[in-house]
């Protein structure tokens, strides 16, 4: 049909801050016991993030014996759990991207107070299935950063997925990028994912066909 194009566009955004009791807020957890997610970023005893976003857990006492369990949905909408090993008197951070969560566990008994939130990583889905990149349109932020585009079909393995493209961006609040990737575009043969900080760029549309 003349004038018809099968590309289709996504946009991506998240611009909330990195929360290290986001989360949780610092308490005694008992053995074995759930974190109570309530702290700024849940809401109904649970979180949605504005995109994936890993899980950071802070602990006032030596936790490295013991672990905590993440449970909830990765940025396609499956279910997915993560084991994260505690730290001794700092922080532990998870790989695994997160749109939701609904529990956090203590697997052990926990030496001192813990608190959880997120870091400033972030990634999600631009398209879940194999596709051909044909550009993108990045809305820069106040600090330089990269945003790199990764190859899988598993949601729960972005975080070491192979690399196919990784662009800069400027240090420079609202300054736009576009990118056209010529010929047919760059191939995705399983599912392509982007990866981004917060704070280092604002919002990204993709093209892809």
């Amino acid at each position: 049909m003349a004038g018809y194009s099968d590309v289709k566009s996504t946009f991506i955004s998240d611009t909330v801050a990195a929360d290290d009791n986001g989360y949780s807020a610092s308490a005694q957890v008992a053995n074995n016991a759930a974190l109570v997610l309530g702290g700024a970023l849940a809401s109904g005893g649970s979180v949605t993030n504005s995109s994936g976003r890993l899980t950071e857990i802070t602990s006032g006492g030596d936790d490295s014996g013991i672990s905590f369990t993440v449970a909830g949905t990765d940025v396609t909408g499956t279910a997915m759990t993560e084991s994260i090993t505690g730290a001794d008197t700092g922080a532990a951070t998870g790989s695994k991207f997160f749109k939701t969560v609904t529990s956090i566990t203590a697997v052990g008994d926990p030496a001192g107070t813990v608190i959880a939130g997120t870091t400033a990583s972030a990634a999600d889905v631009v398209f879940a299935g194999p596709t051909r990149l044909k550009g993108a349109n990045m809305v820069n932020d106040a600090a330089a950063g990269t945003v790199e585009f990764v190859d899988t079909s598993d949601g729960s393995a972005i975080g070491s997925a192979s690399v196919l493209l990784k662009v800069g961006t400027v240090a420079s609040a609202t300054a736009i990028r576009d990118m056209t990737i010529p010929d047919e575009g760059l191939r995705f043969k399983n599912g392509c994912f982007v990866k981004f900080t917060v704070g280092k760029c604002e919002s990204i549309t993709t093209f892809q066909a």
